[in-house]
């Protein structure tokens, strides 16, 4: 029966080179992957629901609130239990999993993340877990579409392409933002925006669209509508609200890494997940608006009922004191990334989209309500207008993804009304944050080892490039005692080659070179070649290459500033080989052809 299957296979990819152009192919893939995007974010979106449904709406609200910190640690056990006996591999996080395989892995995931994200992300949210589902919809449709493009013997760029296709249409599923998701896949996966990309872009995100309203009607994730004009009288504060999201898009982004350092100096995932499921068990019984995703606080603050979203405090605090509903709406934007960061530390799985969008929500808010309840002016500024505009801040700053902040936002809404004011804070924000955390929260692990791709098509090219593939090792290595008379019979006369590492016999590291051109000098007066030894010859290389830690694009700042055509490569202390400059440029060429999908 598998031969029957790959024979199949085999016939149907032979019928369609003959009679479908690559370029319609691929139109048709990307129709294919945009559909199991959306069927992927329904799996997710409906297991979750229906989770949160049996566990809030009837334990919780009937017998004892006590369940708000029993929730999230089993719901992590059981996560951790699914994870080592049923899945076994180690969980991969959303989108920075998807950014890794993209820079280093060619675009290649493996089959477990089809559905490893599929069953542990409802389990992991639905229990109480702090975070959200869209980078694990992302990750899992992703995943598709990757092992979906090595069964039809897709290249490199088209792969990536249509992994783009799928984070394009696990947004458009979600929240029915079709031009949202486009700039989202461009803008975080780095895609170059081509007549090339946007067409299967386009496709992708409108067949997960149409799949969306097939199985959620017209139910919309974010249901807004803009009440309130914006006046331009308001831009001072929209400015302001601007610089408040950058530096709480930093709070987020320092406190989610210092988090993540702390856990993983943890080695036990057992000890992981006492620590992290304890945090945030205690952390959503004594703040239940913490539990889970939290779009339903969200909802509330927009339509003016921060009170709706804050009645289940555990403190039973009066909430007709309008400070005191900043100070509950304050701590929760302080709690929320600890408490996504004690779960992703305990072991769920998860994404941070939510969670930015819940903190955004609730810091506009607090600045609109702490404008109109100090009287600063005479009139008051529109309070949803500034929790959607909250939002747009803090995705722009904690995601770097401004255009999409700002796309997501005015689609939901139905209207662009609020265009100016989502440009200004969107702009400000993310200016603030990149001047002070370079890389986005997905992708500050890759980002500071080199190995992020980025718009910057010479630095993608690069980062996708392999050292090891471009080290050549046909070089003969003299010792540093080793004569002149033995340098010239041992090695010029045997080597192709214009340069001679010096190498220590007995560790193998590299001492230093010699080259061809300071033999010339020498070389035929043999009275010399008793005298005369391989340690007065050499001379240090000009850089040396890392093997483990240079990346490409470090190995090419080495040739630029150095001038040299071969440089010496070494591999834990000891001398590995070359790399030289006409291999690397012309191993450049081929990556930058396959690169374009040309």
């Amino acid at each position: 029966m598998p031969n029957q299957k790959r024979t199949l296979l085999t016939r149907f990819l032979i019928w369609r080179l003959k009679h479908i152009p690559h370029k319609q192919f691929v139109f048709i893939v990307s129709i294919v992957v945009g559909f199991l995007s959306g069927i992927g974010a329904v799996l997710i979106k409906n297991g979750t629901h229906f989770i949160e449904l049996l566990l809030k709406g009837t334990l919780i609200k009937e017998y004892q609130t006590a369940f708000y910190f029993i929730f999230p640690i089993i719901g992590l056990g059981l996560t951790y239990l699914i994870i080592k006996y049923f899945i076994k591999n180690p969980p991969t996080q959303g989108i920075p999993a998807t950014l890794f395989a993209i820079s280093k892995k060619k675009g290649i995931m493996r089959q477990f993340q089809m559905y490893g994200s599929l069953i542990t992300a409802p389990i992991t949210v639905g229990f109480g877990g702090s975070v959200g589902l869209e980078g694990p919809t992302v990750a899992t449709g992703a995943a598709l579409s990757s092992n979906l493009s090595r069964l039809l013997h897709m290249n490199q760029a088209t792969r990536t392409l249509l992994i783009g296709c799928a984070a394009a249409g696990a947004m458009a599923s979600i929240f029915k933002a079709p031009i949202a998701a486009i700039i989202f896949a461009v803008e975080v996966f780095s895609l170059d925006l081509t007549l090339v990309s946007l067409i299967p872009l386009l496709l992708a995100s409108v067949s997960s669209l149409l799949t969306s309203y097939f199985f959620f009607g017209n139910d919309i994730l974010l249901p807004f509508s803009i009440q309130d004009e914006f006046t331009m009288g308001n831009i001072p504060f929209y400015i302001l609200l601007g610089i408040i999201a950058g530096f709480v898009s930093i709070y987020f982004t320092e406190t989610y890494e210092r988090f993540q350092k702390f856990f993983e100096r943890i080695g036990s995932p057992v000890k992981r997940l006492i620590i992290g499921g304890l945090g945030i068990g205690v952390l959503v019984y004594f703040i239940p608006p913490l539990y889970g995703e939290g779009f339903d606080v969200i909802n509330n603050l927009v339509q003016g009922n921060p009170e709706k979203a804050l009645e289940n405090n555990i403190f039973n605090l009066d909430l007709s004191n309008v400070w005191m509903v900043i100070a509950l709406l304050v701590g929760l934007v302080l709690f929320k990334v600890v408490a996504s960061s004690l779960t992703f530390g305990a072991g769920g799985v998860g994404g941070i989209f939510a969670p930015t969008l819940f903190m955004g929500s609730i810091m506009g808010y607090c600045v609109a309500k702490i404008i109109n309840s100090t009287g600063i002016l005479s009139t008051q500024v529109s309070e949803s207008n500034f929790t959607l505009v909250g939002m747009t801040g803090l995705m722009a700053g904690v995601l770097h993804a401004p255009l999409t902040a700002i796309f997501l936002i005015a689609e939901v809404t139905g209207g662009y009304e609020l265009f100016v004011p989502l440009m200004i804070t969107a702009a400000i924000s993310f200016s603030i944050t990149k001047y002070f955390v370079p890389h986005s929260v997905y992708a500050m692990e890759l980002g500071r080892k080199g190995e992020l791709i980025t718009h910057n098509k010479d630095h993608a090219v690069l980062t996708l490039m392999n050292i090891s593939s471009v080290v050549e090792q046909n070089f003969i290595s003299v010792s540093p005692d080793l004569t002149l008379g033995e340098i010239v019979h041992r090695a010029v006369v045997k080597s192709n080659r214009n340069i001679f590492p010096v190498v220590n016999t007995e560790t193998q590291a590299l001492e230093g070179i010699i080259l061809l051109d300071d033999l010339r000098p020498v070389m035929f007066d043999q009275s010399l070649y008793n005298e005369v030894i391989a340690r007065d010859l050499m001379q240090n290389p000009p850089a040396i290459i890392n093997l483990a830690e240079d990346k490409m694009t470090q190995v090419m700042k080495k040739f630029q500033d150095s001038g040299a055509w071969n440089l010496p490569v070494i591999s834990k202390g000891k001398y590995y080989g070359f790399v030289s400059k006409s291999k690397l440029l012309t191993a450049y060429r081929r990556k930058l052809i396959d690169f374009s999908g040309r």
